[in-house]
């Protein structure tokens, strides 16, 4: 099987600091991901490596069947990524900056305007695509990006910290978007996020890394039953990311493929 997102021990070096330790994760197409961890566990940093923006110390990311050390364009054809502080050149305007990400990807002009104009609408931005982003609030800027992302028809899409700035009508719309993008057409989200009770609602596949090390890896309801905790994923999640030494946890063989429960 290709697996859209499969690490092979991939981990990265800072100085002395292991940031991340050896991780693996095979995430199947259409899965939804949570990556849940506290500040500094090495979320971000394994993002960076999953995107190409770090070079990993050893082990290797592959996308859709593309090591991105060895094969970064074809990997980053099929990649789209939304960072959790998008850099959008203030000067443009809304649609420039879309003109400008489809020039990226080789969009035909006919592509470019079919999906442009579908994805401003879809975000609420068309009233304002003319607009310098300079004039756009953190919310639309947000908007802005998720729009951008999608305009080449990405298999997977990485987005960290993707609820900032966004008022909880935009959060539902978001989430129900990416939640239907993974239903009818395969894409697999990678989401690194902070709120616990959204990954609880949406993820197929939850991993919780702390210390640089993947600590429980499963469906919601597999990790609560191996913890045997009725309660809420946050329970679990402090329990887990203690300030100890912890042993990895996987929380059955079906949740390491990515099966939903």
């Amino acid at each position: 099987m290709t697996y859209s997102i499969h690490t092979e021990q991939l981990s990265k070096h800072f100085g002395e600091k292991l940031a991340v330790d050896h991780l693996d994760l095979a995430i199947e197409p259409g899965t939804f991901f949570c990556f849940l961890g506290p500040n500094g566990a090495g979320k971000t940093t394994t993002i960076k490596m999953l995107t190409g923006l770090l070079h990993p110390s050893s082990g290797r990311a592959v996308l859709g069947g593309f090591d991105i050390t060895r094969e970064p364009v074809k990997a980053k054809e099929i990649l789209g990524y939304v960072p959790d502080h998008p850099f959008l050149y203030d000067k443009l305007t809304g649609n420039e900056f879309m003109r400008f990400v489809a020039g990226l990807y080789r969009l035909s002009e006919a592509e470019y305007r079919q999906r442009s104009d579908s994805l401003l609408e879809m975000f609420e931005l068309a009233g304002v695509a003319d607009q310098l982003i300079e004039d756009y609030s953190h919310g639309m800027r947000q908007k802005l990006s998720f729009a951008s992302c999608f305009l080449h028809n990405p298999g997977i899409v990485i987005v960290d910290e993707p609820w900032v700035g966004l008022d909880p009508k935009n959060i539902r719309f978001v989430k129900n978007f990416l939640r239907q993008q993974c239903r009818e057409t395969g894409l697999t989200v990678f989401m690194s996020t902070h709120t616990l009770a959204i990954a609880e609602e949406i993820a197929d596949l939850i991993g919780i890394i702390n210390n640089g090390r993947l600590q429980a890896l499963g469906a919601v309801a597999d990790i609560k039953a191996l913890h045997n905790r009725p309660g809420s994923l946050e329970d679990i999640f402090l329990e887990i990311t203690r300030d100890t030494e912890e042993v990895p946890i996987h929380a059955s063989p079906a949740a390491n493929n990515g099966m939903r429960p």
